[in-house]
């Protein structure tokens, strides 16, 4: 019987399990304060785990780590993995509805050239379906909504003749500034000191006109997908994510990571996309993946690493750490990390994103020939996209909170926000959107073992400065999480493709 590696959101046996160990814990506790000092030793010792051996040891069981630990049990490698959360998929994560049907409320959409993951998906048996896109998009700016087609050259683009010229001129260039910077280097672009040395909203400012309604445009692109505003993010930074939007054989545009048809956007999975974790958790086993179990040390030597979590440790030959990179950086290594790889990891911070998620009884936007795909520059909300099962109930609203808005939304009462967003919801739809079946929201920022979403944000000086410490060995240790991609970095198949090329380091290095 498979394993339940995946947990509904609410989790309430791990809540129970927890209680019960931390009364466990207690008992044991009082019995060591009232025992003589060597039977407490004695008692200590008795309950003291056992160290675990592997060749490889595994930290995070997201889809990075799990398709890196796939990898090597497969070439007839040991392998544990340790995973903080008391669940495997790391920034994926379903919400289980009626029915067998789901939500998504992490990573949620596949598209063009992200072979990888749907590769992955495809061994273990998840399906993909097409997003949702019969209709017409929306777009309010100025208290006004304007509704087009996001097939046509602009994509989803607003076709707003007020920001059209910077938008065409904006979008262009960045597209042919992307194509200098090397992927694998993006600190050895010619221009990257330049580049590096400024944000992406001072570069708009100064090579468009500036307006306050096409900045309000820039920060509706920004915060859903970086989590973060212009002001935040390097232009090198930018420039490279661009680049990194394609394959071998496709260069990246700034159009496909926004668009649905041809985009970053234009598939779902059938299950989820938390699913595909769990079925390769499924098929390593429960002796492979251990779970609720934080590491906080690593200690590596001539010979090997010991890896120490919260319940044991485990001694192996090399170890991947495959976490977003702020988390790696708590971690305590010794001997220290190099100063480069340290202060590199003090600089990437994660973005601010929450998602919102609010279910009708149907899709009723449809009928008004809508997608459900909005973008705002009021209210909470940047962008909204149908994510409704494939039969279309329940029909589901996905909101995407992010940067200063995220902020702002987090300040206020659990009321104020459910209030806001359906308020905004109520001018993009209409007046049956004010009465939901349910409301849902999920930040991402006050997750312990993830502390922000989408992905870790570079600020100016630091690719330059310390990019080429982010894939690099330190020793036995290797990293990996979809920050360490070179393409389709931030997304689920920036993630397998830094698990699988971890996995290649280590199976070359035992």
């Amino acid at each position: 019987m498979p394993i339940r590696f995946g947990a509904g959101l609410s989790d309430a046996s791990y809540t129970r399990r927890r209680l019960i160990q931390t009364g466990t814990a207690g008992a044991v506790a009082g019995a060591l304060a009232s025992a003589g000092p060597a039977e407490a030793r004695k008692k200590h010792k008795k309950h003291k785990p056992k160290p675990r051996r592997a060749d490889v040891v595994v930290v995070g069981a997201g889809l990075a780590g799990l398709t890196a630990a796939r990898r090597i049990a497969g070439a007839g490698k040991s392998v544990i993995v340790l995973e903080a959360r008391n669940r495997v998929g790391g920034r994926t994560l379903n919400h289980h509805l009626p029915g067998g049907k789901w939500s998504e409320l992490g990573a949620t959409f596949v598209g063009p050239t992200q072979d990888h993951i749907k590769r992955l998906a495809h061994d273990v048996g998840v399906g993909l379906f097409p997003t949702f896109n019969t209709g017409n998009d929306l777009y309010r700016a100025g208290g006004s909504n304007t509704t087009y087609g996001n097939t046509g050259p602009l994509g989803s683009a607003p076709p707003d003749p007020l920001t059209l010229a910077d938008v065409t001129a904006v979008v262009e260039r960045l597209d042919m500034m992307s194509t200098e910077v090397p992927i694998d280097r993006p600190w050895a672009a010619s221009s990257a000191d330049d580049w590096d040395g400024q944000t992406l909203y001072s570069w708009v400012k100064q090579n468009s006109s500036g307006s306050q309604r096409f900045m309000n445009l820039v920060s509706i692109a920004t915060e859903p997908i970086f989590g973060a505003e212009a002001r935040d993010i390097s232009l090198l930074f930018t420039l490279f994510y661009i680049a990194a939007s394609g394959n071998e054989q496709n260069p990246g545009t700034f159009e496909r990571n926004f668009d649905t048809t041809g985009g970053a956007q234009e598939s779902r999975m059938l299950g989820g996309t938390q699913l595909v974790s769990i079925r390769v958790a499924n098929q390593l086993g429960r002796r492979r993946i251990y779970l609720s179990s934080p590491v906080h040390r690593i200690v590596q030597s001539r010979t090997g690493v010991r890896v120490e979590s919260d319940k044991f440790s485990v001694h192996g030959k090399r170890v991947i750490v495959a976490i977003p990179p702020p988390l790696a950086g708590r971690i305590y290594y010794e001997p220290l990390l190099p100063q480069n790889r340290d202060q590199l990891t003090q600089r990437m911070p994660m973005g601010t994103l929450i998602k919102a998620e609010v279910f009708y009884s149907k899709p009723f936007w449809r009928a008004n020939g809508l997608n459900g795909q909005t973008i705002s520059d009021e209210g909470p909300i940047s962008a909204t996209f149908d994510i409704s099962p494939p039969d279309g109930k329940p029909g589901i609203i996905m909101g995407f909170i992010g940067g200063d808005r995220a902020r702002r939304f987090q300040a206020q009462g659990a009321r104020a926000r459910r209030k806001a967003v359906l308020d905004e919801l109520v001018q993009l739809f209409g007046p049956q959107a004010a009465k939901p079946t349910k409301y849902l929201e999920y930040s991402w920022v006050t997750q312990e073992w993830t502390r922000g979403c989408p992905v870790s944000v570079l600020g100016p000086g630091t690719l330059v400065d310390f990019g080429a410490a982010i894939r690099k060995p330190v020793g036995r240790i290797h990293w990996a999480g979809t920050e360490t991609s070179t393409y389709w970095n931030g997304y689920m198949d920036g993630a397998v493709r830094s698990g699988e090329r971890a996995a290649r380091e280590v199976l070359q290095g035992i």
